[in-house]
């Protein structure tokens, strides 16, 4: 969004995404029981990656890509603790395995490691959402 953002215009913005985080994590849920593992963990990425945008807009964190995103993330909520550590090794991953998903040849992810990334991706949501209504 351009121009200057009232703080009750961030915070809707805030909300929206993080209501888009938790959607998408049940279109991750859908592909899962239709067996389109790839694309389950597409979805779960973006879930993760809706729910850190809403947390960098919380902030006043402007960020313009996704490595900027995962950059920004960890260098204001991981390095100083506001989040525990494994929520940027989850992060990282969903990051890396959608890549990876997206644009390698022959690269299949299989049900157990979408079925294990649902709930670290639910969690990981739930504690950007605390740390939002701080």
């Amino acid at each position: 969004m351009k121009g200057e953002m009232t703080e009750e215009m961030i915070d809707a913005l805030a909300m929206y995404r993080l209501q888009r985080a938790k959607d998408t994590v049940q279109e991750a849920i859908d592909m899962l029981e239709k067996e389109h593992y790839n694309a389950a963990i597409n979805r779960l990425y973006y879930a993760s990656y809706y729910a850190v945008s809403a947390l960098l807009v919380k902030n006043g964190i402007q960020v313009h890509t996704h490595s900027g995103t995962k950059q920004m993330f960890g260098m204001h909520f991981i390095v100083n603790g506001k989040l525990p550590r494994s929520y940027n090794i989850t992060y990282n991953e969903l990051f890396d395995k959608r890549h990876s998903g997206d644009y390698d040849d022959f690269l299949f992810f299989d049900r157990e490691t979408v079925e294990r990334l649902i709930p670290e991706t639910e969690a990981f949501i739930q504690a950007i959402q605390q740390l939002i209504e701080q």
